[in-house]
């Protein structure tokens, strides 16, 4: 994993340093809205099955998101290889960090390195179709809808019964993309 750089973000491997402000994110229950509903995680409890990355800072495939000016951490971004040819990407951001267009610079810089160095034939998202600000990230990113998933969960959060929406882009479609532009 290489540390990519934006015109505003660094993106480093995560290291256990960052582990408090990892769980820093996870306690903001804004941040947490549409992965449990908005609950605090609580590590020491934490269901070992939840459906929802709770990195440590030992994770690979996991980079840490900071400033490029002042090294304030924003937030953490990750490209999980499903196989060798496809990865989902991830993404979670301190509130204060909202609408400025962070997200889609972060995952921009790890879906091109996704395409360019790791080999990735396709990368793909998901989130709560009521999740309208990380639907528009992915759609900038040039990702497109696959479908959406109705899931009968056992504790439905409030949302969840519009479903999952997939999103996903091709090594292609990312080729075509890059040189329209």
């Amino acid at each position: 994993m290489a540390a990519l750089r934006t015109r505003r973000l660094t993106l480093t491997p995560c290291r256990p340093s960052d582990c408090a402000d990892f769980i820093a994110l996870e306690r903001d229950p804004e941040v947490m809205r549409f992965l449990n509903g908005g609950h605090p995680v609580d590590r020491e409890r934490a269901d070992p099955n939840a459906s929802f990355l709770m990195p440590r800072g030992t994770e690979p495939y996991v980079w840490t998101a900071r400033r490029t000016t002042n090294d304030a951490f924003v937030g953490w971004f990750c490209l999980w290889p499903e196989s060798e040819t496809l990865a989902e990407l991830g993404y979670r951001l301190r509130r204060t960090d909202w609408g400025r267009g962070l997200a889609s610079e972060g995952a921009s810089a790890l879906v091109n390195w996704g395409f360019e160095s790791a080999g990735y034939g396709k990368i793909v998202g998901t989130t709560m179709a009521v999740n309208r600000a990380s639907r528009r990230v992915m759609e900038r990113l040039g990702m497109t809808h696959a479908r959406t998933d109705h899931v009968d969960w056992p504790d439905p959060i409030p949302g969840s019964e519009e479903g999952d929406v997939w999103y996903e882009l091709t090594r292609s479609e990312w080729e075509r993309r890059s040189t329209a532009t």
